[in-house]
This record gives C-alpha cells, sequence and structure tokens, in this order.
C-alpha cells in the first residue's frame, strides 16, 4: 500500500488508516492532546469507498465525522465509468442536475435545486476556487467531493447549493500510465500519467492529455489538452511544501440551446390557458447552430501551499494561489419557431447568436491558518483559527447580437460575421474574512462552533453601462452537535449561515452580465452516518435552506432579485464494498422546494426553476471470483420534472439514462493492460438535460467508448 506522510493544518483530524493502527493505539494512551501526522493511502484498486474529506475545515476528517452531507467521488470509480468530464463524476450523487447547456462545452450544474456558481463554488485542493467555464480536467484528480450546502464559514461568499472540491493526485509513488480511447462517434483520447520519488523528500507528478472532440452531433468538432504537475517537497520534519499547477484548452463547436416558448405564443399553441406547450424534443443528433459558432476557452491553475509544524500541538498553513480563464464564444439560442401543424412555415425559427471575445476571468486567493489540539480539563479542543482573502475579476468584450433563419427539423449550418461592435462589462469584487471554528470533544460528544466576519465590496458595470456596487461587512456563525456512541456511528444536527451573491444576469437577458446585490442563506441539517461493515458508509440526512430568490423574468426577459425560496429535502446515500467481489455506489434525494415570498406575489408557493423533486443514481461493478481480472458493471441515473422557468408555465420531464461497462485487465510481461468498454445513454433515450433562465438543453446521444490503459 503507497503512502505519504504530512502535517495537519486542520481542526478534524482523520482516525489512522487500519495500517497504521499500532501507532494510533500509542497515540491514544498518552496524556498530552497533539495534533496527528495523517498518513494518505491509495486505496484499493477496486475501491468506490472514500474515508477521508479534503473540503473546507473538515480537512482529514472521515466522512463519518463531518456533520453535513458530503459525497465523495473516489478514482476508482471514475476509471470504472471512463469519466471523462466534471458531471460524469457529480451525476453519481443526489440532487445533481445540468442547467441551461447540454455540456458539450463546460458543465452548468445545480445542487439541490441551487446553481453551482462558476466562479466561486469549484475549488482545488479544497482551497483555490477554479473557474468552471471550461472542463475542469479529472485526468490529474485523485477524487471529487461534494459538500452540500452552506460553505460559509471557510469560503466566504458562495451560495448554498454546496462546494464541488477537485483534489489533485499527489506523487505518492513510482507510477507509469498511459491511457487511449476512441468512441464510435470518432473522438480519439491519449493521456500520460508519470509518478516519480526524486528523493525521500521530493517528489512530482506530472499528468498529460490530448484528444480530438465529437460529440455524436452534427457538424460539432473540436479538441482538448490538458498538461498538470504536482509537487510534493519535505523541506525538513517540520515544514512541508505543496505546489499544483494545470492548464486545459478546449476549442469546440457550441450547439444551440432551444428557448422556452412565451406563454400566449400562437406559434405553439397551449394545451391550457396560461401554461406553455414545450416543443417537441429534437434529435440529439442534430446541430441547431452551425459548425463555426465556437467555444475556446484556456484556464490555467497554481495553487502553493506550505504547512509549518511549530509543536506537538500547533501547525500553520500558508497557501495562494491564481485561477485565470480566457474565453471566445458564440452562443445561440433557437426561438420563435412554428410548431402548428399544417402551417407553411412549420418548424422555421429564428437563431439568436450572441458573441463574447477575450472574455478574462481571474480569481486569486491568500490563506493563512493556525491549526492547534488541546485540552482544558476533561475537553479536547481542536481549534482552527484563520483569515483569508479573494479577489475576483472579470472582463470582456460582448458583441452586438444577430439573428439567422433557422428550421427545427432540418437545421443548415449557419455561418455569421466577424463582429465589428463591441460593449464591455468589467467585475471586481473583494472578499476578505476572518474565521475562527473550534470542534470540542467530551465523552462520545462533540460540540461545534464556529464564527466568521465577511467584509465583501463588489463593482461591476454591465453590457448596458448600467453601473452597481455592494459592500457588506457581517459575522456569520455556524454551530453543531455529534453523538457517537461508537467509533462506527454518528449522529449529528448543525446550523450554518452563509453569504452569497445575488447572481449575475445570463447573457439570453436583457440586462445581461448585471450583478445583483449579496444576500444571507440559513441551513439547518440533521442526519446519522455511520460504517455498515469495513469500507462500506451510509448517510441519511434531512436538511431545509432558505435563500434569496432570484429569477428571469419571462415577461420583460429581466434577472432580478424577487423575494425568499426554501429548500427542504431528505437524501442518502450507500457506498462501499458489499463484498469483496462487489463494488456499490448509490444515492438518493426528496426535495420539496417553494418560493416563500416574493414580487410578483403569483410567484409564491411555485417551483423554482430547474427543481426536480426526485434524484438518484447508483452503479455497481462486479467482479467474477472465477474470472479473474473480469469487472462487470452497469448504472442508472434519474432526475424528476423540472418547472422551466419561475412562473412554473411547463416542466421537463423526468429521464433515466442507464450505462453498462465490461473490462479485462491482465498482466503481460509484468505490467497491467487494462481493455474496457462503456456505453452511455445506452437505451439512446431522448430527454431535457437541461433547463433554466428560459433555455433548455438536449441530453446528448449513445455513447460507446473502448479505453485500453497500460501500467508500467
Amino acid at each position: 500500500m503507497l503512502h505519504i506522510t504530512y502535517l495537519v493544518a486542520s481542526a478534524a483530524v482523520a482516525a489512522p488508516p487500519q495500517d497504521a493502527a499500532p501507532a494510533a493505539a500509542a497515540r491514544q494512551d498518552r496524556t498530552d492532546v497533539a495534533l496527528d501526522d495523517v498518513v494518505v493511502t491509495a486505496d484499493r484498486s477496486d475501491s468506490f469507498g472514500a474515508d477521508l474529506v479534503q473540503v473546507g475545515t473538515f480537512r482529514n476528517a472521515r466522512v463519518i465525522d463531518v456533520p453535513l452531507t458530503v459525497n465523495v467521488v473516489p478514482q476508482e470509480l471514475l476509471l470504472a465509468q471512463a469519466a471523462s468530464g466534471l458531471f460524469d463524476a457529480l451525476r453519481n450523487t443526489a440532487g445533481v442536475s445540468r442547467a441551461q447547456l447540454n455540456g458539450s462545452t463546460y458543465d452548468n450544474v445545480v445542487v439541490r435545486g441551487i446553481l453551482v456558481e462558476t466562479r466561486t463554488s469549484f475549488r482545488l485542493n479544497g482551497s483555490l476556487p477554479t473557474i468552471n467555464l471550461v472542463d475542469l480536467p479529472l485526468e490529474n484528480k485523485d477524487r471529487v467531493e461534494v459538500l452540500k450546502g452552506v460553505g460559509a464559514l471557510y469560503y466566504g461568499y458562495a451560495p448554498p447549493s454546496g462546494i464541488v472540491n477537485l483534489v489533485t493526485k499527489r506523487p505518492t509513488s513510482d507510477v507509469t500510465t498511459f491511457t487511449g480511447s476512441v468512441t464510435d462517434h470518432g473522438a480519439v483520447y491519449a493521456a500520460a500519467d508519470v509518478s516519480r520519488r526524486v528523493t525521500d523528500r521530493f517528489g512530482i507528478r506530472f499528468n498529460g492529455a490530448a484528444g480530438i472532440l465529437d460529440t455524436g452531433v452534427d457538424r460539432v468538432n473540436g479538441d482538448r489538452y490538458v498538461a498538470a504537475v504536482a509537487a510534493d517537497w519535505a523541506i525538513s520534519n517540520a515544514i512541508t511544501a505543496r505546489l499544483d499547477v494545470e492548464h486545459v484548452a478546449k476549442d469546440i463547436t457550441e450547439t444551440a440551446a432551444i428557448a422556452v416558448p412565451a406563454a400566449g405564443s400562437a406559434l405553439v399553441p397551449p394545451a391550457v390557458p396560461g401554461r406553455v406547450t414545450l416543443p417537441p424534443i429534437p434529435d440529439p443528433t442534430l446541430n441547431l447552430g452551425g459548425r463555426n459558432l465556437r467555444y475556446v476557452a484556456q484556464a490555467t491553475d497554481i495553487l502553493g501551499r506550505v504547512d509549518v509544524r511549530l509543536s506537538s500541538q500547533f501547525a500553520l498553513t500558508v497557501e495562494g494561489g491564481q485561477a485565470v480563464t480566457v474565453r471566445d464564444r458564440e452562443f445561440s439560442q433557437i426561438e420563435n419557431v412554428d410548431f402548428r401543424v399544417g402551417s407553411a412555415s412549420y418548424g422555421r425559427g429564428t437563431l439568436r447568436i450572441g458573441r463574447v471575445v477575450g472574455q478574462h476571468f481571474r480569481n486569486r486567493i491568500a490563506r493563512a491558518e493556525l491549526a492547534g489540539a488541546f485540552a482544558t480539563g476533561p475537553f479536547t479542543h481542536h481549534l482552527i483559527v484563520g483569515a483569508n482573502s479573494q479577489w475576483r475579476s472579470q472582463n470582456g468584450r460582448n458583441a452586438t447580437g444577430l439573428t439567422a433563419a433557422q428550421d427545427y427539423f432540418d437545421p443548415i449550418d449557419i455561418a455569421v460575421p466577424d463582429a465589428t461592435t463591441f460593449t464591455t462589462a468589467p467585475l471586481r469584487v473583494r472578499d476578505v474574512g476572518a474565521y475562527v471554528t473550534d470542534r470540542v470533544e467530551v465523552g462520545p460528544v462533540q460540540l461545534l462552533g464556529g464564527v466568521r466576519y465577511s467584509d465583501y465590496r463588489s463593482r461591476a458595470t454591465s453590457a448596458a453601462g448600467v453601473r452597481s456596487g455592494f459592500s457588506l461587512a457581517r459575522w456569520t456563525p455556524s454551530v453543531g452537535l455529534i453523538v457517537k456512541p461508537v467509533r462506527s456511528l454518528s449522529l449529528y444536527a448543525t446550523y450554518l449561515e452563509g453569504l452569497e451573491e445575488g447572481g449575475t444576469a445570463p447573457l439570453s437577458a436583457v440586462n445581461a452580465t448585471e450583478a445583483l446585490s449579496p444576500a444571507v442563506s440559513r441551513q439547518y441539517e440533521g442526519g446519522i452516518k455511520g460504517e455498515v461493515l469495513a469500507g462500506v458508509t451510509f448517510q441519511l440526512a434531512g436538511f431545509q435552506i432558505t435563500r434569496p430568490f432570484a429569477f428571469l423574468n419571462p415577461r420583460d426577459n429581466r434577472f432580478k432579485l424577487a423575494g425568499r425560496s426554501r429548500y427542504r429535502g431528505i437524501e442518502g446515500s450507500f457506498t462501499g464494498e458489499v463484498t469483496p467481489a462487489l463494488s456499490l455506489y448509490a444515492s438518493g434525494q426528496y426535495l420539496d422546494a417553494e418560493v416563500l415570498n416574493a414580487t410578483p406575489e403569483t410567484l409564491i408557493g411555485l417551483r423554482p426553476e430547474n427543481t426536480p423533486e426526485w434524484t438518484g443514481s447508483v452503479f455497481a461493478e462486479y467482479r467474477p471470483p472465477m474470472l479473474r481480472g473480469f469487472a462487470l458493471g452497469g448504472g442508472a441515473f434519474h432526475v424528476g420534472r423540472r418547472a422551466v422557468n419561475a412562473l412554473n408555465e411547463g416542466f421537463v420531464g423526468a429521464y433515466t439514462t442507464f450505462s453498462a461497462s465490461i473490462r479485462y485487465t491482465v498482466d503481460a510481461a509484468g505490467k497491467n493492460v487494462t481493455f474496457q468498454l462503456n456505453a452511455d445513454n445506452l437505451t439512446n433515450e431522448r430527454y431535457w438535460s437541461a433547463a433554466g433562465n428560459n433555455l433548455l438543453g438536449v441530453g446528448l446521444p449513445r455513447q460507446v467508448k473502448l479505453t485500453t490503459r497500460l501500467s508500467l
């Protein structure tokens, strides 16, 4: 089993793995309280389970000791499913669905019915806010974590959908792996993963990938490149340093979204007054835009971290980094299509095209954090005191929009002239915070308390030239209780407050890019977590979130704050190794969401748009003991019906997609060679994969992928 040791800089100290049990027992016999070193071990090569979390103040905590819903999607599950994008990983966790886009360019996702903010809520190694506007690479990731709900104590301003954390692979030992794949649509991909321990104290790991893209949609082509380096250096017994650098570039045709018809439209006669009749789901292989409507983006993320062991009881962490994304985008939506049966213009509509050129996003972060473990009488404290600053900016040139005629059922290839007239919409945000949190243990009871002070300022100019500025300084508390009657079982209850930006108007709105004012969100959660068997974890939680309600009014196409909404639900998961031959990853969520108060009052009691009532997923892999090296897998992924707009004028139907896999690993001359066949959307289901902001996305057609992996 491979391992690397580094210092804890977290109040939540992980339990040691099984191979470190004797040393752990010796430490527990000591009368002095001390911070533990954390031994990060490689998971079993066939494990869907994950024990440790690397997100927020819970960094290095066991999953069952985190008093919130957290899902960890381990590398082995990603390999078994041949995951190529972020949504491929996130679909394994309940409450996740797409928003607005079908995922061919990047993954715009919703958790618990709330949009995961692309600029604040995707984190690298629990810290750097990466910018999810191009495929965040999985090639260099060991796991994907989803901490659901309010995360403001550690992360500052972010919506209460949660934090998606991508944890990089470390140079734990010598590794050389080459991967190649091809799909039935003609996409070709190659990747390399090379890790070396240069000395006992220094290691480096490189991940690189390149691919020709083809989603199975007509007139869609592109390419993608990834390069990433991770380095670890034990400068001394008390000081360690880590560095991560990753770069990803993607150029692909962006297919058109489909606009929700206006209520009362004569072109789409409603079956019920006040409702909209949704258009038929088009053939998923049709491109309603054009080959040369491109999405071209590249991102570079850099994160450095230094851990200093000050004493047996205290450790200091200092980290800083920057994420930069640049993109050019030609976004299109088809609207005003005539669906009157027998009409001479049946199927004809308008393709509206919007363009941004040289759009530049930059996030920077600096953090200093002191962690300590000590006793006061019968109480054991795990304390964190920290401060961080986050700076965010974005700018770009927005070209004048244009339109072209298009046919919904027999689309033509649309070409557009170069843009000549532009507007700009700059945004500057500064979020400075200080926080303290303490986890106090006394017997089987743990009390958690924390508070954050945030000083937030933003300055923005919309594409229409409207200037806005917001500032807010506020304390936000977090409290919780954990009861552990036995080591393998936790009962918990928490209350958290968070701060979030009101949102930014989408490009399709008349007030495109306008930033709304910040507001407070609140969350209650209670649940139970435990280990049923060694390596098998279950979670069951109930939660309630209230937050500001922003929506795109279909009447005037303006994005605005309108009141507050409530999200109340139950979520559960069951993951790990059921038997030595069977791995299982299952989750489900029921969500009751409604608008509590709003202007206009007609919105009260309605369901927030793009919020499914039921979501669930299951994926299992069976490795027949009599057939060494073989593995058979299959999964199902369900998303319930969702409102297409805030007025609930229509709903997209529920859908379930299925996947299947088979792989065979053989030992050839001491080298492992794996041959793997995966099929996604096995039944070639036609479905609306995304909704929101009066736009619909079409699910991609069935894909079959053949992968070969060579480990030297």
